[in-house]
């Protein structure tokens, strides 16, 4: 049986790799690190089908090590053991370490992912971890600290290109075909940047056009196609995207009927109850925040309901959030105040903290003035007092801007009593 056109284009070395130049490109880091032949550990993280297990392969050939492979779906603690054991006896007999890869590492618990500290740490294995999830989520600290992590992206519309034109001239079964492409839009829009799905579309487009027919791709014979073979809720695909995005602007545009039926989407799709109440603690701090708090209060105890009661029951926990989400006032202040304070750091650099707002453990400080002039706010009337908190090049510069919500304003004005003009 013929592989899929994914399979047979699969890359083989990092000449053929197409995109993350930021990592495997001439001089980038993990280009560097596979030249020297020297690998640590580290997780890849980025959406599906952009190369993070045909990245490992590459590796394991490049420096010509054994490479062992575990699915966290499908393998246990015995498991993980009986690999390791293998890559022990292994390391006697090689000059480099075998690499041990993980898909989906997010998907080990803990006791797994204890049982790779001792191998990672002693230099047993080269650990490469794949997740679509954030690494700062789902792996435990002491695994992470092991390890460092690099971020892949979805492939922009020149990789996609690059992709379309290599399976057309080098894959030997289209090479039998007379591929006429006309528009690749659709294309490369179904594909959201999926080096994987983009192949598949192509196979699937190959397999129903008869071998005596153009194999024609246009807009129109792309999404006919998709619609004949509608494509089921994917979990690491686009439409895994495409669906949380219509959840959080359902929210943030404060329409709890639309909120509602994407959550259904998910929850009858088979989504990770955790990554839908990850995405509505997000939502409830950058699109309601200050506006109203008690949204990231109800965000978050949805989470802890979900971890504690689990599934299906935690559906509803999540249905409440996002309905009180959606129905909640909205304002983004606190997510442009934190942009603004970043792009202010970005310019102005380490400038220095005022000496009145250092502190002073030590006599040799307090000799140099460190918190001499602080004046402590609950010494004053109302508990506050005027003085500088920001750094002296940038003391008049205003980051926080209220918005014009009930919330805010009660804000504003209490400000405006404390600061005057400060505060407009």
């Amino acid at each position: 049986m013929l592989p899929p056109l994914a399979e047979r284009l699969r890359p083989r070395t990092l000449d053929d790799y197409i995109g993350q130049e930021h990592l495997v490109g001439k001089g980038a880091v993990l280009r560097r690190m596979i030249d020297s032949g020297e690998v640590s550990s580290f997780i890849l993280w980025g959406p599906p089908g952009v190369g993070k297990t045909t990245l490992a392969h590459i590796i394991a050939v490049q420096l010509k090590t054994p490479f062992y492979t575990l699915s966290a779906i499908h393998s246990g603690v015995k498991e993980v053991r009986e690999v390791l054991d293998k890559c022990k006896s292994n390391g006697f007999f090689q000059q480099s370490r075998p690499i041990l890869f993980i898909d989906e590492i997010h998907r080990f618990n803990k006791s797994q992912q204890d049982s790779l500290l001792g191998a990672v740490e002693n230099g047993t294995v080269t650990l490469i971890g794949a997740t679509t999830e954030n690494p700062s989520f789902e792996v435990i600290r002491p695994l992470l600290s092991r390890c460092q992590v690099y971020v892949l992206k979805s492939l922009d519309a020149q990789h996609l290109q690059q992709l379309l034109d290599r399976a057309i001239h080098t894959d030997k079964e289209l090479q039998k075909r007379r591929i006429d492409i006309k528009e690749t839009t659709a294309l490369f829009r179904y594909a959201g940047g999926d080096a994987r799905k983009l192949l598949n579309i192509i196979d699937l487009i190959a397999n129903a056009t008869p071998a005596d027919e153009p194999l024609v791709i246009d807009d129109t014979v792309v999404t006919d196609r998709l619609q004949q073979n509608p494509m089921a809720y994917d979990k690491g695909g686009e439409m895994h995207y495409d669906i949380i995005s219509a959840f959080i602007k359902s929210i943030r545009g404060s329409d709890p009927d639309g909120a509602i039926y994407w959550l259904a989407r998910m929850v009858a799709g088979g989504e990770d109850p955790k990554f839908i109440a990850r995405r509505l603690v997000i939502s409830a701090s950058e699109d309601i925040g200050l506006a109203n708090p008690n949204a990231l209060l109800i965000a978050n105890a949805a989470f802890e309901a979900v971890q504690n009661i689990g599934w299906p029951e935690g559906r509803i926990a999540l249905a409440e959030a996002a309905v009180y989400l959606a129905c909640s006032p909205k304002s983004n202040s606190a997510y442009k105040a934190i942009n603004d304070a970043l792009a202010c750091v970005e310019q102005t650099g380490n400038l220095p903290v005022p000496l009145h707002l250092r502190n002073a453990p030590t006599a040799l400080m307090k000799e140099l003035g460190y918190g001499k002039k602080y004046l402590y706010a609950h010494d004053f009337e109302g508990h506050f007092v005027k003085q500088q908190y920001l750094p002296d090049a940038i003391k008049n510069k205003s980051l926080w801007h209220p918005q014009p919500n009930a919330a805010e304003e009660r804000h504003k004005e209490h400000l405006r009593n404390l600061w005057g003009d400060k505060y407009k």
